[in-house]
């Protein structure tokens, strides 16, 4: 049984939320201060001085003493209809006048009456544990003074309502003229007079307070609701875990047992504004090996070979407790075509988004053409520029900086991004003239947003639904496969939400047969995944299905990320070519029929729209838990109504289950023998059926325990 006490000043709606709270769970509802009414309303009708300048505390302890033992007195638990009865009649409207409001205080502040109205409230209470209670044993809702210290002290709810009093006086105004009375209820003065045999305004050790003087009704019930649900699971959690007090426990089952999900995520106030430092020059002068050196880690594909990076990628980086944005482009080269057309382009915009720029030149291959026409464009462009002359890896060679000052960038930083070696100098050099600049186009990567990471094989439109996302060209898109190379990190906004997308290098299959720049843009594309939340899986719908479409999507799944499929250049295909992918749909996608499904095209945006539902969805199901008391309830049920085999004359039973985690979810059950596969099988997609979990993948582990040995 469930006991719910609520205490609180007049005027804070004690009465309404209790009703409404008892109403939903069907618990039984206590109007403890209906009782004190109905006392000094029999008190008044029976003759006695309320009004003296001294009641006769005597008198009233009698008077009321006699209400209750001489069979006068009786109450309603029904929360749909809470009546007062004396000798069979109702006295509800009677109790609520002025003149009994006026003088209820006298009678509750009578210690010896409390004491008595205390015991008859505990009795009834005590009542609702019985199956042929009004509650069937559920609980009971009771409010009033002295609700959670002296009559229900142990209760497993105990909140203490309050408002401020202005707050109160104008709801109990209202209150007063829409029952048609002359006049309201003066809730200082009653907090007064009842002061002086209570504390109801500060809550005891235990005593959850609810400040509800900016909540309207339905918010201070769903606080309200949110306590019992809390309290209805530990009861039920205590319940199941009893059936394991019989069976050896090792220290990780306790640890177990006895947890808590935790999934706390880090939050912060917002995106910091920062200076952007974009580093660009020809290709193959080490510019991605200089953004892993100030990054400090390989975040950048790295190879000796031109072209490798291709999109202008941002990282978040710090340097002597400056935090800046770091762009790293692809090689700049003038008069080219195709795929090196638009790398250079790319580079060009990281320029002009930018404000500051490092560029970088090669001392062995020496000043070129291309390096002076990348100057005039850095000119043209206006931002402060910090020459980086790269390849010097010793003091010897530092002579070969010299020749760059023909640049007319000023001076020339030999440096070795391979060893880091005048990185340092750079650094200093480079940021001193970013706050010279006194501009901060770029923002950290704000921690609070959704992680999306877009992976398929090669070619299938992963940065063509970024680009179509983003209204804008983030990404280089060409015809030739393998496009992308670096992890790509966009914040995006998705129907007017700030996503974190992470468009990725394609995954093939035999990474070990790989080399180069391909090889680490793949281990670079599996770390994008660990690193996401969810994976939008893309398959060109056009083209059959192929087995390295499947093993991209096992890989996300195998991840334990949320999934949403996604089928690219739907508006390619004709209703021959549906009803194939259909078919596919039932025979080669059977191990994750319950992934979201979106049919689209990121060319021209069509059904793009669909998106923002089915990755909210993913991720609801990704994070959502099972109140262990609901869990192990439904696996009893499942459990009694589908038992497990009999295996050589034994029969596995399920003696306790809990969520230990969730992203993705991960149950525990606790079983006296192994589970066969089919049986887990039958668990997870009754598990769906009952609570959702579309999108998101579930782990299920067993434990087998045996009981413990007699001593």
């Amino acid at each position: 049984m469930i006991r719910v006490a609520i205490d609180g000043p007049a005027g804070v709606g004690k009465s309404s939320t209790a009703k409404a709270l008892a109403k939903y769970y069907g618990f039984a509802y206590l109007d403890t201060g209906a009782m004190y009414r109905a006392c000094a309303w029999w008190c008044l009708n029976r003759g006695v001085d309320l009004d003296a300048e001294q009641v006769d505390e005597r008198v009233v302890t009698e008077t009321v003493g006699a209400f209750f033992t001489d069979g006068h007195f009786d109450i309603t638990v029904d929360p749909d209809d809470p009546r007062v009865l004396c000798d069979g009649e109702d006295i509800s409207d009677a109790i609520r006048s002025a003149e009994v409001s006026a003088h209820v205080s006298k009678v509750s502040n009578v210690i010896p009456v409390r004491r008595l109205l205390v015991a008859a409230q505990r009795a009834m209470i005590a009542r609702e544990a019985s199956a042929d209670a009004f509650s069937g044993g559920l609980g009971v809702v009771a409010e009033g003074r002295d609700i959670t210290t002296v009559v229900a002290p142990d209760a497993e709810v105990r909140v203490l309502m309050t408002a401020r009093e202005e707050v109160r006086q104008a709801r109990r105004s209202g209150q007063s003229a829409a029952a048609g009375a002359v006049g309201a209820d003066d809730v200082a003065a009653r907090d007064r007079a009842d002061a002086k045999v209570t504390n109801f305004m500060t809550a005891a050790d235990g005593v959850t307070t609810l400040d509800n003087s900016d909540l309207d009704f339905e918010g201070t019930l769903d606080a309200l609701v949110a306590l019992v649900d809390e309290a209805i699971e530990e009861q039920e959690y205590a319940q199941y875990l009893a059936n394991l007090e019989d069976y050896e426990l090792d220290e990780a089952d306790e640890a177990l047992v006895s947890g808590r999900v935790l999934d706390a995520s880090t939050r912060n106030d917002g995106p910091k504004a920062v200076g952007v430092l974009a580093v660009v020059g020809r290709p193959n002068v080490g510019k991605s090996t200089l953004v892993n050196r100030i990054l400090g880690r390989r975040a950048a594909v790295v190879e000796d070979t031109p072209g490798v990076t291709r999109d202008r990628v941002s990282y978040d980086a710090e340097w002597a407790g400056t935090d800046f944005k770091l762009v790293d482009t692809g090689g700049w080269e003038a008069d080219v075509e195709g795929i090196d057309s638009a790398i250079a382009s790319q580079a060009q915009i990281a320029v002009q988004l930018a404000d500051a720029v490092v560029f970088v030149v090669d001392a062995q291959t020496g000043m070129t053409d291309t390096d002076e026409r990348i100057v005039k464009m850095l000119r043209a462009a206006g931002k402060p520029v910090t020459l980086a002359v790269n390849k010097i890896d010793d003091s010897i060679s530092e002579y070969m900086a010299a020749e760059f000052w023909k640049l007319g960038l000023g001076e020339p930083y030999a440096i070795s991004a391979m060893h880091g070696r005048g990185v340092g100098d750079l650094l200093d050099a480079a940021l001193d003239s970013l706050r010279r600049a006194d501009k901060t186009s770029g923002f950290l990567t704000p921690t609070d947003l959704r992680r999306v990471a877009l992976v398929g094989r090669p070619n299938v439109g992963k940065s063509s639904l970024l680009n179509q996302l983003a209204h804008e060209e983030r990404a280089v898109v060409n015809d030739l496969a393998g496009t992308t190379r670096d992890p790509v990190d966009q914040i995006v906004r998705v129907d007017g939400e700030d996503w974190l997308f992470i468009d990725t290098a394609g995954i093939k299959r035999r990474l070990h047969k790989l080399s180069g720049a391909e090889y680490y843009s793949s281990l670079r594309t599996q770390a994008a995944i660990e690193r996401s939340e969810l994976a939008l899986v893309l398959f060109d719908a056009s083209q059959p299905i192929s087995d390295q479409d499947l093993k991209v999507m096992s890989s996300a799944v195998d991840a334990g990320r949320a999934i949403v499929l996604v089928f690219n250049k739907w508006d390619l295909m004709d209703e021959f070519d549906r009803q194939r992918m259909e078919r596919l749909w039932k025979t080669e996608f059977t191990r994750v029929t319950w992934a979201s499904r979106v049919n689209l095209s990121a060319k021209t945006g069509w059904h793009t729209n669909r998106l923002s539902r089915a990755m909210h969805q993913a991720l609801e199901s990704w994070d959502k838990r099972i109140p262990t008391g609901k869990l192990n309830a439904f696996l009893g049920q499942i459990q009694a109504a589908h038992p497990h085999p009999l295996r050589g004359g034994k029969q596995p039973r399920i003696l306790f289950a809990t969520q230990a985690s969730t992203r993705p979810p991960r149950f525990v059950i606790f079983a006296t023998g192994f589970l066969e596969h089919g049986y887990r099988r039958f668990l997870e997609r009754s598990l769906r059926e009952e609570f959702g979990f579309e999108g998101s993948p579930i782990q299920i582990s067993v434990n087998i325990r045996e009981k413990k040995k007699r001593k």
